[in-house]
């Protein structure tokens, strides 16, 4: 019983975070050192990157700020990056790479990993709340949810590239 009650407070965790994302989509864009907030993400998720064995490749100086609200690219960059460790492959240590490009009305950033990887034939479930694909880690479902209704009220997106066993690369569009 007492689980259940856990499990349902949980829940109703996030769905206050789903509706503070809803009411909080009009944050204020400025100038934001993508390279600080990697790094503020990288020390929260230590303990996890030891775990994983990770090694994290930072490279993003072909687009060092961004004009974003801080909170909301926090989120973005946290939720990717936990995830690429948290669904590494078993028997190898986790690598990840998160990297920034330009391309025509957008700032890119990449999130790529060497982890379990994908089945894209439900990818549509991908970004759906409280949809996992890989349930023997601990997850609730809303991450990549999140990190996709923060992009479409900025006017971006993003898009998955990933094959089982190989790795995911997360693709994130901020409209310039």
């Amino acid at each position: 019983m007492h689980g259940a009650v856990d499990r349902f407070k949980t829940t109703i965790d996030h769905l206050t975070e789903v509706s503070k994302l809803q009411k909080e989509h009009d944050q204020p864009a400025i100038t934001i050192d993508v390279a600080d907030v990697i790094e503020g993400v990288r020390l929260d998720l230590l303990p996890l990157m030891e775990q994983a064995e990770a090694e994290l490749e930072v490279d993003v100086d072909s687009c060092p700020t961004l004009s974003f609200s801080k909170k909301n690219l926090r989120s973005i960059v946290y939720n990717l990056l936990s995830n690429a460790f948290k669904y590494r492959y078993p028997n190898r240590p986790a690598r990840v790479r998160i990297s920034c490009h330009t391309e025509a009305a957008y700032d890119v950033m990449q999130v790529q990993d060497n982890g379990l990887g994908l089945d894209l034939t439900r990818e549509r479930q991908l970004f759906t709340m409280f949809q996992r694909y890989h349930t023997h880690v601990e997850g609730s479902g809303i991450g990549l949810y999140m990190v996709k209704k923060i992009m479409e009220n900025a006017g971006g997106k993003i898009e998955v590239e990933s094959e089982v066993g190989v790795g995911s690369t997360f693709t994130v569009y901020f409209r310039r």
